[in-house]
């Protein structure tokens, strides 16, 4: 059937072209960071532009913010977005050896600042916890800082302690006890919900790191019941989540369910296209905190269904891709800066879930922001240096797999 003959050599399909079959030498064109990452991430952020002007454009005909103009919120977002592009171009050119060498010291900072922000006169109060530091153009959460510093410290900490990997007192319990120091500091102000995303940062990091699977699920279990402690023994924290599970009930409608209700009231009125634009009622002074920890529920009333899966997608993918090029650092032999990069995507996956689980009324109300889009100066700020840490451990994988050195 295949016998000897000139025209032996020819496919067995039709070309179409008779250089189809030709290999043509085609100049590699080298990227040095993974630009649709990039390209979502600006996305996101002026979609959050714009929602966040949508959500906060009524609000100074609220008695409480009458003294502020209809764009100040928009305004201030925007000089936030500046600052931290600025800081995200900066953290970019910092390879990731410094940030290693860093990571214990920042971690040190991370924790100064923690007790600073508890001092009175240093620390600022708004509806009675005390979060923030004034830094004039911006109010800074040491909180954000926290997360980033705990992801560098537990990174750092699994390479330094890969050896006694499978010995708990040596291996687990010094991270443990830093991870405690910092989530007695977060609530104290309080903030429950920077100390959930903060320990599942340091979880991850550590099954990542390869901490034995038995020792996981004990920490695991001991996290678990702690948090559920931290809710039996605090009478506001329990009628958040007797709010959660009744939100329309009389006693709840008006009190703790109050956002909730008129989250998913917003949510409902959207339903699959939404009403346009700029047409919600439910942030004309109905839904509290529309332009930070319920931006989605605003995105949901005016783009409906739509837009929700929209944004789920766009934070599905940018999450996926995170991992993926963690993933690609340690096949390179190069564990921190996988670590880091996982990390990263589990802070930014983690929290845009818990933020719109409460949203979507799936999940008890937490003070989470949604990850670049919500108002929010520190919280953007700091997610945009890690990002471009992200970007950073991308650039050095693609420059080794060049042959080039970092």
């Amino acid at each position: 059937m295949f016998g000897g003959g000139k025209g032996d050599d020819a496919l067995p399909v039709r070309t179409g072209s008779a250089e189809y079959g030709r290999t043509r030498a085609v100049p590699a064109t080298f990227k040095g960071f993974d630009q649709p990452l990039l390209w979502v991430v600006v996305a996101l952020l002026a979609w959050g532009l714009v929602m966040v002007y949508s959500a906060s454009i009524a609000m100074p005909d609220n008695p409480r913010f009458a003294r502020y103009a209809h764009t100040h919120f928009l305004s201030r977002h925007m000089v936030s977005l500046v600052v931290a592009f600025v800081a995200a171009l900066i953290a970019f050119q910092i390879p990731l050896a410094k940030w290693e060498k860093w990571a214990p010291w920042l971690f040190v900072v991370s924790l100064v600042l923690l007790i600073a922000v508890l001092i009175p006169h240093v620390g600022k109060g708004v509806n009675g916890a005390r979060r923030w530091i004034s830094f004039g153009i911006m109010n800074f959460q040491p909180s954000e800082l926290a997360k980033f510093a705990v992801l560098l410290y537990a990174a750092d900490y699994m390479v330094r302690k890969m050896d006694v990997k499978e010995r708990f007192f040596r291996a687990v319990m010094p991270m443990a006890i830093a991870v405690g120091v910092v989530g007695m500091l977060l609530l104290a102000e309080p903030d429950m919900g920077a100390f959930m995303v903060i320990a599942v940062i340091a979880m991850g990091i550590l099954f990542l790191g390869g901490v034995n699977a038995r020792m996981f699920f004990l920490i695991a279990t001991v996290m678990v019941f702690a948090f559920s402690m931290m809710v039996m023994l605090s009478d506001w924290r329990r009628e958040r989540i007797f709010a959660y599970l009744d939100p329309w009930s009389e006693k709840h409608a008006l009190g703790k369910g109050y956002q909730l209700s008129h989250s998913l009231i917003a949510i409902g009125r959207g339903e699959i296209f939404g009403v346009g634009l700029g047409g919600s009622v439910e942030k004309l002074h109905w839904l509290p905190e529309a332009h930070t920890d319920f931006l989605l529920a605003v995105i949901g009333e005016e783009f409906g269904l739509i837009g929700v899966l929209c944004v789920l997608g766009l934070f599905l993918w940018l999450t996926r891709r995170i991992m993926h090029i963690g993933r690609q650092a340690i096949a390179l032999d190069r564990v921190f800066a996988g670590l880091v990069a996982q990390g990263v995507g589990i802070w930014i996956g983690f929290q845009a879930f818990i933020n719109m689980g409460v949203n979507l009324g799936a999940l008890p109300t937490k003070g989470l922001t949604l990850p670049l889009m919500s108002y929010g100066g520190s919280a953007i700020l700091m997610n945009l240096v890690a990002l471009a840490v992200v970007l950073r451990i991308d650039f050095e994988n693609r420059t080794l797999m060049r042959g080039g050195r970092v």
